[in-house]
């Protein structure tokens, strides 16, 4: 005769209110860590749940309320630290308010963006913080996020798609180049390269459009050989740092795509023999810890990276938490900090090998 296996009965919500003669609610309220609950009744549920060995699934739970408490952050290059700083401040702004915090990096490559948001989709997060890949597809992109709250940063994808499909929180790349050009040039810079980045990067062209809105300005006008592509990285600008005197006349400053570029060009210089902040002017962008100690400190244009990412976090729970409307464009302040590296005099490096 064939033997029929017991299966062991989930215990449920259910099973705990009435050990504890609470409402399923009560107990729901624990489960999520509820400050409605009293610390009294909160105790008493919490060992209730162990002693009958409650597993809490939250995928289930989800499904029933329509949420969840995560928040996914894609970001395009965790070598930066730029986007250290933004994930810290992202993260503190979303513990805060009850949630985790996914995070992926794509590498700088839209395949492997592709991949990574779809495998944090697979979680069902409650919405997304995306920093895109150079080349990002706005259609492709569109796939795989129509259904997910979504806030891009920094970079627009496509002709203007950020602002067409989601929330967009831009670093005021134009104006921040501008100043940081302005600045060389009131110290009698006229020739002044744009060191680093890629152009057809949405924040490099920007930032490129800055510094020769700055040099039209006062009458200059940029040479070609002066404006020195790399990928934003320390070990590539430093390698990339001949390129600015491979002709003459060469420039005798620089206005570098991030900060990263910069402190790879105050290791490239001094290769060169030359001396950042004394016979070569180098202004930054971003401000991120480094650049205060560098050797020298650097210049460079402030966006405050950590509350850059509390303020993505802020805008995202506002759409979470109801406010809706149209996909909104915030653009955040960007403002000159003068250390020792662009102060060098520009007379002293004209006619250097």
């Amino acid at each position: 005769m064939p033997t029929t296996l017991a299966t062991e009965r989930r215990v449920t919500i259910t099973d705990i209110a009435a050990a504890c003669g609470v409402s399923r609610a009560t107990v729901s309220l624990v489960l999520r860590d509820s400050p409605l609950v009293r610390d009294e009744t909160r105790s008493r549920v919490q060992a209730e749940l162990a002693r009958q060995n409650y597993v809490y699934h939250r995928g289930a739970a989800n499904l029933r309320r329509r949420a969840s408490n995560a928040v996914a952050l894609v970001l395009n290059d965790l070598s930066n630290p730029f986007f250290a700083e933004f994930a810290g401040g992202a993260d503190a702004v979303l513990a805060e308010a009850g949630y985790v915090m996914l995070l992926g990096s794509t590498g700088e490559s839209p395949e492997r963006q592709q991949a990574v948001l779809a495998s944090m989709i697979e979680h069902d997060p409650a919405a997304i913080i995306l920093s895109p890949a150079e080349h990002s597809s706005h259609e492709r992109l569109r796939q795989v996020l129509a259904r997910v709250p979504t806030l891009v940063f920094n970079r627009a994808i496509g002709d203007g798609g950020a602002g067409h499909d989601w929330d967009f929180l831009a670093l005021d790349n134009r104006h921040g180049a501008r100043i940081a050009t302005e600045h060389l040039i009131a110290l009698g810079h006229r020739a002044i390269a744009f060191f680093g980045g890629h152009r057809d990067s949405s924040s490099c062209c920007e930032r490129r459009a800055g510094y020769r809105d700055a040099l039209a300005a006062a009458g200059l006008v940029a040479d070609p050989h002066w404006l020195v592509e790399c990928a934003p990285t320390r070990l590539e600008a430093a390698s990339r740092t001949h390129a600015l005197f491979a002709r003459d006349p060469a420039p005798t400053a620089a206005v570098c795509y991030n900060d990263a570029v910069a402190l790879g060009l105050l290791a490239g210089l001094a290769a060169c023999g030359r001396r950042a902040g004394a016979d070569f002017g180098v202004v930054g962008f971003d401000d991120i810890p480094e650049a205060s100690v560098a050797t020298p400190p650097l210049t460079t244009v402030a966006t405050n990276p950590r509350e850059r990412g509390m303020q993505a976090a802020r805008l995202v729970l506002e759409r979470l938490q109801g406010k809706g409307g149209p996909p909104r464009s915030t653009v955040a302040p960007a403002r000159l900090v003068v250390r020792a590296s662009s102060l060098g005099s520009p007379g002293q490096s004209q006619g250097k090998p």
